[in-house]
């Protein structure tokens, strides 16, 4: 939000103050200001009032007028100009030869033939609007001659604050608000703000108005006659057109002057469009065009204005295009309201459509606000259009009054809270100056929460710290070390558990972790040929394209290893990340934590990529449990699984997750000549699980046996189930030699290890285990190859 310095100085005497260190002062003890401060009008000069005195048609030109001007200095300057509008006899801005306008110097410059010995100037060229639709127009009664800079409030500081360090505080949406600050600051006096008397009009007939929805708070009106004038006043529209809004006529310009002034967002109808006012929602949807002339959708959730039955504008949103202020309109209605903030936020997000007024109202005003806007509105309505008149009394619903809030502390609570000792002079001037209404008894205090803080900002005694201190000033803290005991804090079982899986993953494999969010890319799956999965869905989603949270991250990383397929031939990432699966009965998301492992080769090819991948598992889980993971087939469900590669991930009999390859149509969109496998286990569901105790055993001082066998079948696992099955204390350890595949079929090598620790075993003692497992598995149809 854009600030003006003069506008400050309206409400608060600055006269002698260095304003830039109470700009940077402000930033330190309120909001944040951005970097950037504006000198406006500090790079023009030479600019005065000059009357034309002759008009005559370039020969040549069309478009060109060669005049004479009277910029007061007793000789008639020839000028060259190009602009629509210019007239014999009219007033105008001139620079003058050696006048600076921004980083532009005058001197006399020839056109089309003739030379021009300084230049009429624009609105836009000056640097005060916009408006470059011709050359500014000055009224009549100016001396020529006159400077510019001493005619209109051009200089000015304008510097701009962080609108998100305004979230807690509505007071601060306008230049009053403030301006209190300011004056606390600078110790200088806040000036009242100058109002009319509405009590002059309470004998007049009140508006038909009444507030049919619990989300209008407060609804004031009044409505005003004979408006002679259309053209805001020059300091006005510079106000305006400084602070980042562009002027339109008088009676919108002084709606959003209220509003940028007070920060209360006010509409102005046309009376003869809006005669009975009821604030209401409605039961259906329809279509509604608003000021822009965009035609938007109202469903039964928005609240809205209305002349009787039919809408006239979105409540703290936008006013209708067919009840707008237009040229010819003399009498208004006025609105001055406040609505439920949460209500404006959601209806401003459903429509797509963000307005001044919406950001103010959605940071929960102050109801107190509304009838002081009017007063203020019809001040200035007075001072700049004398003819006007009122035509009803003031007419206002209050159908929502916060509470009022009242603080007691004492001097030892703030000395506590801060570690400073505070006057209690101090604490009550500072507070006093802020607008609390406030009682002392020694050193014990008792704060009213100003209405305009207790919407939502201060409610309680450590809020009142945080004024004290603010304005104090942090820099002013004495530096010292805090003194507080700590405590080791022993990491649960589910971190350890993460970190050392990160830690195996990155060190011992070179792994690279990733992060991303938990929705599904509807768009990013579209272009793999994965389906968005049906589940809990984001309410009121900004892109329709994240509006579903993800049930699995494997998705996620393989499209973030399309993304990355160029860096290098082959690469792993994993995540330990979120996913959600539905709801649970009380409607809440069933949220997961889980590791998901992705790996990618243009190298390698499926097969190894796979074993990779399982071995990386199987030695991770092996490290931090102790314990041995057992796979065994699944069926695919999702579009991104291969149909048949596709193994389920077990320990202990519970499965963790699963360990498959990408679908061919899938890893096809990713890269055609590269292999992709993932894997996904559920690290709560892991952590869970308790490690075996490690157990240390002598080494066997005897020689051991060894047996290799070669038994054709395509799985593993039946020939380890055979062995344990046995029971052999001699069997120490069971290794997998290798596979071979030929166009009889499959084999596997394995090799048994057998020993004992007291004795040298014999042939038959360990043949008959080998003649035990062979047997087992020629029932299963597993036989020995010959």
């Amino acid at each position: 939000m854009l600030i003006s310095m003069n506008w400050i100085s309206d409400f608060v005497d600055l006269t002698g103050l260095d304003k830039m260190a109470l700009i940077r002062q402000f930033s330190l003890s309120t909001a944040e200001v951005e970097n950037e401060i504006f000198h406006k009008g500090a790079d023009l000069s030479g600019v005065v009032a000059a009357q034309i005195v002759s008009v005559e048609n370039h020969p040549e030109s069309h478009k060109l007028h060669l005049l004479k001007v009277d910029a007061g200095d007793g000789q008639l300057t020839d000028v060259v100009c190009g602009a629509p509008n210019v007239q014999l006899g009219m007033k105008t801005a001139f620079a003058k030869v050696g006048a600076q306008l921004g980083d532009i110097t005058i001197s006399p410059r020839k056109l089309a033939g003739y030379t021009s010995y300084g230049m009429c100037c624009s609105e836009k060229e000056i640097g005060i609007s916009d408006d470059n639709s011709g050359i500014m127009v000055i009224p009549e009664d100016v001396p020529c001659g006159t400077d510019l800079k001493a005619l209109y409030p051009i200089d000015d500081i304008i510097f701009e604050v962080d609108n998100k360090s305004l979230t807690n505080r509505p007071d601060l949406w306008g230049h009053y608000g403030m301006a209190r600050e300011f004056s606390t600051l600078s110790g200088r006096p806040l000036k009242a703000l100058p109002v009319a008397d509405l009590a002059a009009y309470n004998n007049l007939p009140a508006i038909d108005m009444k507030i049919e929805d619990p989300l209008c708070q407060r609804y004031s009106c009044l409505r005003v006659e004979n408006i002679n004038r259309h053209v805001s006043p020059m300091a006005m529209r510079i106000r305006l057109n400084y602070c980042g809004m562009r002027d339109i006529n008088f009676l919108a310009d002084l709606t959003n002057y209220l509003m940028l002034e007070m920060g209360q967002p006010m509409h102005a109808f046309d009376s003869r469009k809006v005669e009975k006012i009821r604030i209401r929602r409605f039961p259906e949807s329809f279509p509604f065009q608003t000021l822009d002339k965009v035609e938007r959708t109202i469903d039964p959730n928005t609240l809205m204005i209305c002349n009787g039955d039919k809408p006239v504008a979105i409540a703290g949103i936008m006013g209708g295009l067919d009840s707008e202020i237009v040229d010819d309109t003399t009498s208004l209605t006025l609105e001055s309201a406040t609505f439920d903030a949460a209500s404006v936020r959601k209806s401003s997000v459903r429509l797509a459509h963000r307005t001044d007024a919406s950001a103010r109202y959605e940071k929960s005003l102050d109801p107190e606000m509304t009838t002081v806007a009017i007063a203020r509105f019809i001040k200035l309505l007075q001072e700049y259009d004398p003819e006007m008149r009122v035509t009803s009394r003031l007419t206002d619903e209050y159908a929502f009054h916060y509470p009022k809030v009242q603080l007691s502390f004492d001097k030892a609570f703030v000395d506590r809270y801060t570690g400073i000792n505070i006057s209690s002079d101090e604490i009550m001037h500072t507070l006093t100056a802020l607008g609390f209404g406030m009682t002392r008894n020694g050193d014990s205090f008792t704060a009213d929460v100003p209405s305009w803080r207790a919407t939502k900002d201060v409610t309680i005694k450590a809020d009142i710290i945080e004024e004290i201190t603010r304005i104090y000033g942090y820099d002013n803290f004495d530096l010292h070390t805090a003194e507080s005991p700590l405590y080791p804090v022993r990491m649960s079982t589910e971190k350890t558990v993460e970190d050392k899986l990160k830690d195996i993953l990155v060190k011992r494999y070179s792994l690279h972790e990733v992060h991303s969010y938990i929705w599904q890319y509807a768009d990013d799956y579209k272009k793999l040929g994965i389906a968005v999965e049906d589940n809990v869905k984001l309410l009121n989603a900004s892109n329709p394209n994240i509006e579903t949270l993800r049930r699995s991250m494997i998705p996620t990383q393989l499209c973030q290893v399309k993304g990355n397929t160029g860096y290098a031939p082959s690469f792993g990432i994993f995540e330990i990340g979120h996913v959600v699966d539905g709801v649970d009965e009380n409607k809440l998301a069933k949220e997961h934590k889980k590791l998901c492992v992705t790996l990618f080769s243009k190298v390698d090819n499926v097969e190894t990529l796979y074993f990779r991948l399982r071995d990386m598992l199987c030695v991770a889980v092996s490290d931090i449990l102790h314990k041995d993971l057992s796979f065994h087939a699944m069926t695919a469900t999702h579009s991104y699984e291969h149909p048949k590669n596709l193994n389920a991930i077990v320990l202990d009999g519970v499965d963790l997750g699963e360990i498959g390859v990408a679908h061919p149509v899938v890893g096809k969109n990713i890269d055609k000549k590269a292999a992709i496998v993932f894997a996904e286990i559920d690290t709560e569901a892991l952590a869970s699980i308790a490690p075996a105790p490690i157990v240390y055993r002598e080494p066997s001082r005897f020689p051991g046996m060894e047996q290799d066998l070669t038994f054709v079948v395509n799985r593993c696992q039946p020939i380890l189930d055979a062995v344990k099955a046995e029971n052999s204390p001699l069997v120490q350890k069971v290794t997998v030699l290798g596979t071979y595949s030929d166009i009889t079929g499959k084999t596997i090598t394995i090799r048994l290890s057998f020993s004992h620790p007291e004795r040298t075993l014999t042939r038959d003692e360990v043949q008959a285990v080998v003649d035990g497992v062979v047997a087992r598995l020629k029932g299963q149809g597993i036989e020995l190859k010959k």
